[in-house]
Protein backbone atom coordinates (compact mmCIF):
# COMPACT_ATOMS: atom_id res chain seq x y z
CA UNK A 1 0.00 0.00 0.00
CA UNK A 2 1.38 3.43 -0.95
CA UNK A 3 2.05 6.01 1.73
CA UNK A 4 -0.49 8.43 0.24
CA UNK A 5 -3.14 5.70 0.19
CA UNK A 6 -2.42 4.77 3.81
CA UNK A 7 -2.55 8.44 4.85
CA UNK A 8 -5.92 8.83 3.10
CA UNK A 9 -7.33 5.73 4.84
CA UNK A 10 -6.19 6.98 8.25
CA UNK A 11 -7.76 10.39 7.56
CA UNK A 12 -11.06 8.67 6.65
CA UNK A 13 -10.99 6.77 9.95
CA UNK A 14 -10.37 10.00 11.88
CA UNK A 15 -13.36 11.56 10.14
CA UNK A 16 -15.58 8.52 10.76
CA UNK A 17 -19.14 9.67 11.44
CA UNK A 18 -19.14 7.74 14.75
CA UNK A 19 -16.69 10.28 16.10
CA UNK A 20 -18.10 13.40 14.42
CA UNK A 21 -21.88 13.27 13.79
CA UNK A 22 -24.25 14.64 16.50
CA UNK A 23 -25.20 11.72 18.76
CA UNK A 24 -28.99 11.74 18.36
CA UNK A 25 -28.71 11.93 14.59
CA UNK A 26 -25.93 9.32 14.59
CA UNK A 27 -27.85 6.90 16.79
CA UNK A 28 -30.93 7.15 14.58
CA UNK A 29 -28.76 6.90 11.45
CA UNK A 30 -27.04 3.76 12.79
CA UNK A 31 -29.99 2.10 14.50
CA UNK A 32 -32.96 2.82 12.23
CA UNK A 33 -31.84 0.55 9.36
CA UNK A 34 -31.19 -2.26 11.85
CA UNK A 35 -34.52 -1.70 13.55
CA UNK A 36 -36.30 -1.96 10.21
CA UNK A 37 -34.46 -5.15 9.28
CA UNK A 38 -35.15 -6.61 12.72
CA UNK A 39 -38.85 -5.83 12.32
CA UNK A 40 -38.83 -7.62 8.98
CA UNK A 41 -37.12 -10.55 10.70
CA UNK A 42 -39.82 -10.47 13.39
CA UNK A 43 -42.46 -10.46 10.66
CA UNK A 44 -40.86 -13.55 9.17
CA UNK A 45 -40.88 -15.29 12.56
CA UNK A 46 -44.60 -14.66 12.95
CA UNK A 47 -45.55 -15.46 9.34
CA UNK A 48 -43.58 -18.71 9.50
CA UNK A 49 -45.50 -19.84 12.58
CA UNK A 50 -48.84 -18.69 11.14
CA UNK A 51 -48.32 -20.97 8.14
CA UNK A 52 -47.15 -23.87 10.30
CA UNK A 53 -50.17 -23.41 12.60
CA UNK A 54 -52.42 -23.98 9.58
CA UNK A 55 -51.00 -27.49 9.32
CA UNK A 56 -51.93 -28.43 12.89
CA UNK A 57 -51.36 -27.52 16.52
CA UNK A 58 -48.90 -30.45 16.73
CA UNK A 59 -46.87 -28.94 13.88
CA UNK A 60 -46.72 -25.60 15.72
CA UNK A 61 -45.65 -27.42 18.89
CA UNK A 62 -42.91 -29.28 16.96
CA UNK A 63 -41.42 -26.01 15.71
CA UNK A 64 -41.68 -24.58 19.24
CA UNK A 65 -39.71 -27.53 20.61
CA UNK A 66 -37.06 -27.06 17.91
CA UNK A 67 -36.73 -23.36 18.75
CA UNK A 68 -34.16 -23.67 21.59
CA UNK A 69 -31.70 -25.44 19.26
CA UNK A 70 -32.30 -22.85 16.56
CA UNK A 71 -31.84 -20.10 19.13
CA UNK A 72 -28.58 -21.71 20.27
CA UNK A 73 -27.17 -21.40 16.75
CA UNK A 74 -28.26 -17.77 16.59
CA UNK A 75 -26.61 -17.23 19.99
CA UNK A 76 -23.26 -18.55 18.78
CA UNK A 77 -23.48 -16.58 15.52
CA UNK A 78 -24.54 -13.30 17.13
CA UNK A 79 -22.12 -13.66 20.05
CA UNK A 80 -19.20 -14.20 17.71
CA UNK A 81 -20.43 -11.30 15.57
CA UNK A 82 -20.69 -9.01 18.59
CA UNK A 83 -17.11 -9.86 19.55
CA UNK A 84 -15.88 -9.15 16.01
CA UNK A 85 -17.99 -5.99 15.74
CA UNK A 86 -16.73 -4.57 19.03
CA UNK A 87 -13.07 -5.37 18.30
CA UNK A 88 -13.26 -3.81 14.82
CA UNK A 89 -15.04 -0.66 16.06
CA UNK A 90 -12.57 -0.19 18.89
CA UNK A 91 -9.62 -0.79 16.54
CA UNK A 92 -10.98 1.72 14.04
CA UNK A 93 -11.26 4.30 16.82
CA UNK A 94 -7.65 3.55 17.84
CA UNK A 95 -6.54 3.54 14.14
CA UNK A 96 -5.19 -0.04 14.37
CA UNK A 97 -5.73 -1.27 10.80
CA UNK A 98 -3.82 -4.53 11.29
CA UNK A 99 -6.17 -5.58 14.09
CA UNK A 100 -9.19 -4.64 11.98
CA UNK A 101 -8.07 -7.03 9.24
CA UNK A 102 -7.24 -9.86 11.62
CA UNK A 103 -10.55 -9.51 13.47
CA UNK A 104 -12.47 -9.55 10.18
CA UNK A 105 -10.89 -12.69 8.80
CA UNK A 106 -10.58 -14.65 12.03
CA UNK A 107 -14.28 -13.91 12.55
CA UNK A 108 -15.06 -15.51 9.18
CA UNK A 109 -12.99 -18.56 10.14
CA UNK A 110 -14.94 -18.90 13.39
CA UNK A 111 -18.23 -18.71 11.45
CA UNK A 112 -17.17 -21.66 9.26
CA UNK A 113 -16.02 -23.71 12.26
CA UNK A 114 -19.34 -23.06 14.04
CA UNK A 115 -21.19 -24.28 10.95
CA UNK A 116 -19.33 -27.60 11.02
CA UNK A 117 -20.11 -28.15 14.70
CA UNK A 118 -23.86 -27.62 14.25
CA UNK A 119 -23.98 -29.70 11.09
CA UNK A 120 -22.70 -32.63 13.12
CA UNK A 121 -25.20 -31.94 15.90
CA UNK A 122 -28.08 -31.65 13.44
CA UNK A 123 -27.38 -34.93 11.66
CA UNK A 124 -26.71 -36.99 14.81
CA UNK A 125 -28.73 -35.62 17.74
CA UNK A 126 -31.91 -34.00 16.39
CA UNK A 127 -34.26 -36.90 17.09
CA UNK A 128 -32.88 -37.48 20.59
CA UNK A 129 -33.25 -33.78 21.37
CA UNK A 130 -36.92 -33.63 20.30
CA UNK A 131 -37.92 -37.03 21.73
CA UNK A 132 -36.66 -36.01 25.16
CA UNK A 133 -39.29 -33.26 25.27
CA UNK A 134 -42.37 -35.18 24.06
CA UNK A 135 -43.67 -38.69 23.38
CA UNK A 136 -46.17 -37.72 20.66
CA UNK A 137 -44.95 -39.46 17.44
CA UNK A 138 -46.04 -36.77 14.96
CA UNK A 139 -44.43 -33.98 16.99
CA UNK A 140 -41.21 -36.03 17.21
CA UNK A 141 -41.19 -36.64 13.45
CA UNK A 142 -41.87 -33.01 12.50
CA UNK A 143 -39.50 -31.59 15.12
CA UNK A 144 -36.69 -33.92 14.03
CA UNK A 145 -37.09 -32.91 10.38
CA UNK A 146 -37.08 -29.21 11.18
CA UNK A 147 -34.08 -29.37 13.52
CA UNK A 148 -32.02 -31.52 11.15
CA UNK A 149 -32.52 -29.13 8.23
CA UNK A 150 -31.86 -25.84 10.04
CA UNK A 151 -28.74 -27.24 11.74
CA UNK A 152 -27.44 -29.19 8.75
CA UNK A 153 -27.63 -26.19 6.41
CA UNK A 154 -26.61 -23.53 8.94
CA UNK A 155 -23.77 -22.06 6.84
CA UNK A 156 -26.13 -19.29 5.67
CA UNK A 157 -27.04 -18.34 9.23
CA UNK A 158 -23.47 -18.07 10.48
CA UNK A 159 -22.02 -16.23 7.49
CA UNK A 160 -24.99 -13.88 7.08
CA UNK A 161 -24.78 -12.70 10.68
CA UNK A 162 -20.98 -12.32 10.47
CA UNK A 163 -21.14 -10.21 7.30
CA UNK A 164 -23.89 -8.06 8.83
CA UNK A 165 -21.71 -7.36 11.86
CA UNK A 166 -18.78 -6.40 9.64
CA UNK A 167 -20.72 -3.62 7.90
CA UNK A 168 -22.31 -2.54 11.19
CA UNK A 169 -18.85 -2.14 12.75
CA UNK A 170 -17.92 0.48 10.14
CA UNK A 171 -21.18 2.39 10.45
CA UNK A 172 -22.86 1.07 7.28
CA UNK A 173 -25.90 -0.36 9.02
CA UNK A 174 -28.09 0.26 5.97
CA UNK A 175 -26.18 -2.54 4.20
CA UNK A 176 -26.92 -4.93 7.05
CA UNK A 177 -30.57 -3.87 6.79
CA UNK A 178 -30.67 -4.73 3.09
CA UNK A 179 -28.99 -8.11 3.64
CA UNK A 180 -31.21 -9.18 6.52
CA UNK A 181 -34.40 -7.81 4.97
CA UNK A 182 -33.74 -9.52 1.64
CA UNK A 183 -33.12 -12.86 3.35
CA UNK A 184 -36.30 -12.54 5.40
CA UNK A 185 -38.40 -11.58 2.35
CA UNK A 186 -37.12 -14.61 0.41
CA UNK A 187 -38.05 -16.70 3.44
CA UNK A 188 -41.56 -15.25 3.68
CA UNK A 189 -42.19 -15.78 -0.04
CA UNK A 190 -40.94 -19.38 -0.01
CA UNK A 191 -42.78 -20.43 3.17
CA UNK A 192 -46.27 -21.02 1.71
CA UNK A 193 -44.84 -22.38 -1.56
CA UNK A 194 -42.79 -25.08 0.15
CA UNK A 195 -45.11 -25.78 3.10
CA UNK A 196 -48.30 -26.22 1.04
CA UNK A 197 -46.81 -27.18 -2.33
CA UNK A 198 -47.73 -24.39 -4.77
CA UNK A 199 -46.58 -24.04 -8.41
CA UNK A 200 -46.30 -27.79 -8.92
CA UNK A 201 -43.93 -28.36 -5.99
CA UNK A 202 -44.69 -31.10 -3.43
CA UNK A 203 -46.24 -30.05 -0.10
CA UNK A 204 -43.41 -30.48 2.41
CA UNK A 205 -45.13 -29.29 5.59
CA UNK A 206 -42.80 -28.49 8.48
CA UNK A 207 -39.76 -29.54 6.41
CA UNK A 208 -40.76 -26.90 3.84
CA UNK A 209 -40.69 -24.22 6.53
CA UNK A 210 -37.15 -25.28 7.49
CA UNK A 211 -35.97 -25.31 3.86
CA UNK A 212 -37.42 -21.83 3.29
CA UNK A 213 -35.54 -20.64 6.36
CA UNK A 214 -32.12 -21.88 5.23
CA UNK A 215 -32.59 -20.64 1.63
CA UNK A 216 -33.40 -17.16 2.97
CA UNK A 217 -30.31 -17.24 5.19
CA UNK A 218 -28.04 -18.31 2.32
CA UNK A 219 -29.45 -15.57 0.09
CA UNK A 220 -28.85 -12.96 2.81
CA UNK A 221 -25.31 -14.28 3.32
CA UNK A 222 -24.53 -13.92 -0.39
CA UNK A 223 -25.67 -10.30 -0.33
CA UNK A 224 -23.62 -9.70 2.81
CA UNK A 225 -20.50 -11.09 1.12
CA UNK A 226 -21.02 -8.80 -1.88
CA UNK A 227 -21.43 -5.78 0.40
CA UNK A 228 -18.25 -6.63 2.32
CA UNK A 229 -16.27 -7.01 -0.90
CA UNK A 230 -17.64 -3.98 -2.73
CA UNK A 231 -18.76 -1.44 -0.12
CA UNK A 232 -16.78 -2.02 3.10
CA UNK A 233 -13.09 -1.21 2.41
CA UNK A 234 -12.09 -1.19 6.09
CA UNK A 235 -12.81 -4.93 6.46
CA UNK A 236 -10.89 -6.55 3.62
CA UNK A 237 -11.14 -10.33 3.29
CA UNK A 238 -7.73 -12.02 3.22
CA UNK A 239 -6.71 -15.68 3.32
CA UNK A 240 -3.46 -14.70 5.08
CA UNK A 241 -5.30 -12.99 7.93
CA UNK A 242 -7.79 -15.86 8.11
CA UNK A 243 -5.08 -18.06 9.64
CA UNK A 244 -6.06 -18.53 13.29
CA UNK A 245 -4.48 -15.97 15.62
CA UNK A 246 -4.84 -16.91 19.28
CA UNK A 247 -4.62 -13.31 20.51
CA UNK A 248 -7.32 -12.09 18.12
CA UNK A 249 -9.66 -15.02 18.81
CA UNK A 250 -9.19 -14.44 22.52
CA UNK A 251 -10.17 -10.79 22.13
CA UNK A 252 -13.20 -11.70 20.00
CA UNK A 253 -14.46 -14.25 22.50
CA UNK A 254 -13.68 -12.12 25.53
CA UNK A 255 -16.70 -10.10 24.42
CA UNK A 256 -18.40 -12.85 22.39
CA UNK A 257 -18.49 -15.71 24.89
CA UNK A 258 -20.53 -13.82 27.50
CA UNK A 259 -22.94 -12.82 24.72
CA UNK A 260 -23.11 -16.44 23.49
CA UNK A 261 -23.68 -17.69 27.01
CA UNK A 262 -26.39 -15.09 27.63
CA UNK A 263 -28.32 -16.13 24.54
CA UNK A 264 -27.58 -19.81 25.12
CA UNK A 265 -29.02 -19.44 28.58
CA UNK A 266 -32.15 -18.26 26.80
CA UNK A 267 -32.21 -21.58 24.93
CA UNK A 268 -31.81 -23.49 28.19
CA UNK A 269 -34.56 -21.39 29.76
CA UNK A 270 -36.89 -22.07 26.83
CA UNK A 271 -36.12 -25.78 26.96
CA UNK A 272 -36.81 -25.92 30.70
CA UNK A 273 -40.01 -23.90 30.33
CA UNK A 274 -41.18 -26.29 27.61
CA UNK A 275 -40.62 -29.17 30.03
CA UNK A 276 -42.55 -27.39 32.82
CA UNK A 277 -45.43 -26.46 30.50
CA UNK A 278 -45.64 -29.88 28.85
CA UNK A 279 -46.77 -31.24 32.23
CA UNK A 280 -49.96 -29.18 31.72
CA UNK A 281 -50.53 -29.72 27.97
CA UNK A 282 -48.95 -29.47 24.52
CA UNK A 283 -51.20 -26.44 24.01
CA UNK A 284 -49.37 -24.60 26.80
CA UNK A 285 -46.08 -25.31 24.98
CA UNK A 286 -47.57 -23.99 21.73
CA UNK A 287 -48.75 -20.82 23.53
CA UNK A 288 -45.23 -20.25 24.85
CA UNK A 289 -43.91 -20.67 21.30
CA UNK A 290 -46.43 -18.14 20.02
CA UNK A 291 -45.41 -15.69 22.75
CA UNK A 292 -41.79 -15.89 21.62
CA UNK A 293 -42.79 -15.13 18.05
CA UNK A 294 -45.01 -12.21 19.06
CA UNK A 295 -42.59 -10.66 21.54
CA UNK A 296 -40.00 -10.45 18.78
CA UNK A 297 -42.01 -7.51 17.37
CA UNK A 298 -41.26 -5.68 20.63
CA UNK A 299 -37.72 -6.87 21.30
CA UNK A 300 -36.33 -6.88 17.75
CA UNK A 301 -36.44 -3.06 17.35
CA UNK A 302 -34.57 -2.74 20.65
CA UNK A 303 -32.01 -5.28 19.43
CA UNK A 304 -31.67 -3.14 16.31
CA UNK A 305 -31.11 -0.11 18.52
CA UNK A 306 -28.45 -2.07 20.41
CA UNK A 307 -26.72 -3.03 17.18
CA UNK A 308 -26.53 0.63 16.23
CA UNK A 309 -25.44 1.71 19.70
CA UNK A 310 -22.60 -0.77 20.37
CA UNK A 311 -20.19 0.39 17.62
CA UNK A 312 -20.80 4.05 18.58
CA UNK A 313 -19.82 3.38 22.19
CA UNK A 314 -16.90 1.11 21.24
CA UNK A 315 -15.55 3.61 18.68
CA UNK A 316 -15.75 6.57 21.07
CA UNK A 317 -14.20 4.52 23.86
CA UNK A 318 -11.27 3.75 21.55
CA UNK A 319 -11.16 7.44 20.57
CA UNK A 320 -11.36 8.48 24.27
CA UNK A 321 -14.50 10.59 23.95
CA UNK A 322 -16.55 10.08 27.14
CA UNK A 323 -19.14 12.80 26.47
CA UNK A 324 -20.39 10.99 23.37
CA UNK A 325 -20.54 7.70 25.24
CA UNK A 326 -22.73 9.09 28.04
CA UNK A 327 -25.11 10.75 25.60
CA UNK A 328 -25.41 7.58 23.52
CA UNK A 329 -26.29 5.52 26.60
CA UNK A 330 -28.84 8.06 27.83
CA UNK A 331 -30.66 8.37 24.51
CA UNK A 332 -30.64 4.61 23.96
CA UNK A 333 -32.26 4.07 27.35
CA UNK A 334 -35.04 6.56 26.53
CA UNK A 335 -35.78 5.06 23.11
CA UNK A 336 -35.68 1.45 24.33
CA UNK A 337 -37.97 2.09 27.29
CA UNK A 338 -40.45 3.89 25.06
CA UNK A 339 -40.59 0.97 22.61
CA UNK A 340 -41.07 -1.56 25.37
CA UNK A 341 -43.92 0.46 26.91
CA UNK A 342 -45.71 0.48 23.55
CA UNK A 343 -45.32 -3.30 23.39
CA UNK A 344 -46.66 -3.66 26.92
CA UNK A 345 -49.75 -1.61 26.05
CA UNK A 346 -50.51 -3.71 22.94
CA UNK A 347 -50.14 -7.01 24.79
CA UNK A 348 -52.50 -5.75 27.49
CA UNK A 349 -55.15 -4.38 25.12
CA UNK A 350 -55.38 -6.87 22.23
CA UNK A 351 -53.86 -10.25 23.17
CA UNK A 352 -56.79 -12.09 21.59
CA UNK A 353 -56.18 -10.43 18.23
CA UNK A 354 -52.56 -11.64 18.25
CA UNK A 355 -53.52 -15.20 19.18
CA UNK A 356 -56.23 -15.41 16.54
CA UNK A 357 -53.57 -15.05 13.83
CA UNK A 358 -52.38 -18.56 14.72
CA UNK A 359 -55.76 -20.32 14.29
CA UNK A 360 -55.94 -20.54 18.07
CA UNK A 361 -58.39 -23.01 19.55
CA UNK A 362 -60.59 -22.01 22.48
CA UNK A 363 -58.17 -23.68 24.88
CA UNK A 364 -55.22 -21.86 23.31
CA UNK A 365 -57.10 -18.54 23.56
CA UNK A 366 -57.91 -19.19 27.20
CA UNK A 367 -54.30 -19.98 28.12
CA UNK A 368 -52.72 -17.45 25.77
CA UNK A 369 -54.77 -14.41 26.71
CA UNK A 370 -53.63 -14.64 30.33
CA UNK A 371 -50.07 -15.56 29.36
CA UNK A 372 -49.54 -12.53 27.13
CA UNK A 373 -50.98 -10.10 29.66
CA UNK A 374 -48.85 -11.41 32.55
CA UNK A 375 -45.55 -11.95 30.74
CA UNK A 376 -45.70 -8.52 29.09
CA UNK A 377 -45.43 -6.85 32.52
CA UNK A 378 -41.73 -7.71 32.23
CA UNK A 379 -41.47 -5.36 29.23
CA UNK A 380 -41.63 -2.39 31.61
CA UNK A 381 -38.18 -3.29 32.97
CA UNK A 382 -36.66 -5.03 29.94
CA UNK A 383 -35.77 -1.93 27.89
CA UNK A 384 -33.30 -0.63 30.49
CA UNK A 385 -31.88 -4.13 31.02
CA UNK A 386 -31.26 -4.76 27.32
CA UNK A 387 -29.43 -1.46 26.82
CA UNK A 388 -27.34 -1.96 29.97
CA UNK A 389 -26.27 -5.42 28.79
CA UNK A 390 -25.12 -4.04 25.44
CA UNK A 391 -23.24 -1.20 27.13
CA UNK A 392 -21.35 -3.83 29.14
CA UNK A 393 -20.41 -5.59 25.88
CA UNK A 394 -19.31 -2.37 24.15
CA UNK A 395 -17.08 -1.42 27.10
CA UNK A 396 -15.42 -4.83 27.40
CA UNK A 397 -17.31 -5.75 30.58
CA UNK A 398 -19.46 -8.55 29.18
CA UNK A 399 -19.07 -10.63 32.32
CA UNK A 400 -21.76 -8.50 33.97
CA UNK A 401 -24.21 -9.16 31.15
CA UNK A 402 -23.52 -12.86 31.50
CA UNK A 403 -23.89 -12.92 35.29
CA UNK A 404 -27.18 -11.00 35.19
CA UNK A 405 -28.55 -13.20 32.41
CA UNK A 406 -27.66 -16.40 34.27
CA UNK A 407 -29.23 -15.10 37.46
CA UNK A 408 -32.39 -13.85 35.74
CA UNK A 409 -33.17 -16.89 33.61
CA UNK A 410 -31.73 -19.86 35.48
CA UNK A 411 -31.39 -18.91 39.13
CA UNK A 412 -34.63 -16.90 39.39
CA UNK A 413 -37.05 -17.52 36.50
CA UNK A 414 -36.95 -21.31 36.12
CA UNK A 415 -37.03 -22.17 39.86
CA UNK A 416 -39.88 -19.70 40.41
CA UNK A 417 -41.81 -21.05 37.41
CA UNK A 418 -41.32 -24.62 38.65
CA UNK A 419 -42.35 -23.70 42.19
CA UNK A 420 -45.47 -21.86 41.00
CA UNK A 421 -46.43 -24.82 38.82
CA UNK A 422 -46.09 -27.25 41.73
CA UNK A 423 -47.62 -25.07 44.44
CA UNK A 424 -50.63 -23.82 42.50
CA UNK A 425 -51.20 -26.53 39.89
CA UNK A 426 -52.19 -23.70 37.51
CA UNK A 427 -50.45 -22.88 34.24
CA UNK A 428 -51.58 -19.25 34.65
CA UNK A 429 -49.42 -18.84 37.76
CA UNK A 430 -46.29 -19.96 35.90
CA UNK A 431 -46.24 -16.82 33.76
CA UNK A 432 -45.62 -14.56 36.79
CA UNK A 433 -42.04 -15.86 36.91
CA UNK A 434 -41.17 -13.57 33.97
CA UNK A 435 -41.95 -10.13 35.46
CA UNK A 436 -40.49 -11.18 38.84
CA UNK A 437 -37.19 -12.18 37.21
CA UNK A 438 -37.01 -9.04 35.03
CA UNK A 439 -37.65 -6.71 37.97
CA UNK A 440 -34.82 -8.29 39.97
CA UNK A 441 -32.54 -8.06 36.92
CA UNK A 442 -33.29 -4.32 36.73
CA UNK A 443 -31.77 -3.78 40.18
CA UNK A 444 -28.62 -5.66 39.19
CA UNK A 445 -28.32 -3.74 35.90
CA UNK A 446 -28.55 -0.37 37.66
CA UNK A 447 -25.82 -1.38 40.11
CA UNK A 448 -23.39 -2.77 37.53
CA UNK A 449 -23.99 -0.06 34.94
CA UNK A 450 -22.90 2.61 37.40
CA UNK A 451 -19.83 0.53 38.27
CA UNK A 452 -18.82 0.03 34.61
CA UNK A 453 -19.33 3.67 33.63
CA UNK A 454 -17.35 4.84 36.66
CA UNK A 455 -14.52 2.43 35.87
CA UNK A 456 -14.37 2.59 32.07
CA UNK A 457 -15.69 6.01 31.06
CA UNK A 458 -15.24 8.41 33.97
CA UNK A 459 -11.42 8.14 33.86
CA UNK A 460 -11.52 9.32 30.24
CA UNK A 461 -13.05 12.60 31.41
CA UNK A 462 -10.26 13.08 33.93
CA UNK A 463 -7.67 12.12 31.30
CA UNK A 464 -9.03 14.73 28.87
CA UNK A 465 -9.08 17.35 31.62
CA UNK A 466 -5.37 16.91 32.27
CA UNK A 467 -4.39 17.09 28.57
Amino acid sequence: MSKSKETKDIQEIKENKMGMMPINRLLINMALPMMISMLVQALYNVVDSIYVAQLSEDALTAVSLAFPMQNLMIAVAVGTGVGVNTLISRSLGAEDRDMVSKATNNGLLLAFLSTIVFMIIGFTLSRTYIAYQTDIPQIIADGTQYTTIVCGASVGLFTQILFERLVQATGRTYLAMISQTAGAVVNIVLDPILIFGYFGLPAMGVAGAAIATVIGQIFGAQLGLIFCLKCNPETRLSLKDMLPCADVIKKIYKVGVPSILMSSIGSVMTYCMNMILSAFSSTAVAVFGIYFKLQSFVFMPVFGLNNGMVPIIAFNHGAKNPKRIYKTVRLSMIYATGMMLIGFALFQIIPGVFLSMFDASQQMLRIGDTALRIISISFIFAGFNLIASSVFQALDASKYSMLISIARQLIVLIPIAFALAKLTGSVHAVWFAFPIAEALALLACIFYLKRVLDKKVKPLQQEKATV
